[in-house]
């Protein structure tokens, strides 16, 4: 999630259940499918093994070892502030569950005014188009894809897995190193139109 490190449980989450099937798999290589689905993560290790399976056992795991590990993103407070200080609601689009997203957020201390879990890119597009979202930020290029299939302005932040040059190259309207920037961002695109 952009507003939240929860990389480390993640990873270590994952590992647990990777573990549980014999592989031993690099933190590295784990953390690199950050922001994927995880129903894309594990057939990368266990093709063959019934995903329903896999996830319970990842979530399970992440509950009770995972969330402990969540920090704010630098500038996730300040982000917020000024989504709320203009007069809008905060909304989370991600692909974790839902409810472990509240969770993830309640551990860094954070909150959001709506939350919506359990899709990616194009179908994050759709939820941000029934909340009437103007802006979405993102640290993927999938979440460039929802905002531009919702018709709404894209901010990507490199503060996932993926760089800010392979950011660049999906045109989003801001590429930011971090969440320190977008409350300028978010003042300069109000009330401008994607061909602005």
């Amino acid at each position: 999630m952009t507003l939240v490190d929860s990389a480390d449980g993640i990873v270590t989450s994952v590992q647990y259940v990777l573990t549980q099937y014999g592989i031993d798999a690099d933190g590295d290589d784990i953390r690199s499918t950050i922001g994927l689905p995880l129903d894309h993560v594990f057939p990368r290790w266990l093709p063959d093994e019934p995903y329903d399976v896999l996830l319970a056992a990842y979530r399970a795991h992440y509950r009770e070892h995972g969330i402990p590990l969540t920090l704010p993103m630098p500038g996730a407070r300040e982000a917020i502030e000024a989504v709320r200080a203009h007069g809008d609601r905060v909304l989370v689009v991600t692909a974790k569950y839902g409810a472990v997203a509240g969770l993830a957020l309640e551990a860094a201390g954070l909150d959001a005014d709506d939350i919506v879990g359990d899709l990616f890119a194009e179908a994050k597009g759709e939820a941000l188009r029934q909340h009437r979202a103007w802006a979405y930020v993102g640290d993927h290029p999938g979440d460039v894809r929802a905002a531009r299939h919702a018709g709404v302005h894209a901010i990507a932040v490199a503060t996932g897995p993926t760089s800010s040059a392979e950011l660049s190259e999906t045109s989003p309207d801001a590429v930011l190193m971090d969440l320190h920037g977008l409350p300028d961002v978010l003042v300069s695109l109000r009330g401008t139109s994607l061909t602005d």
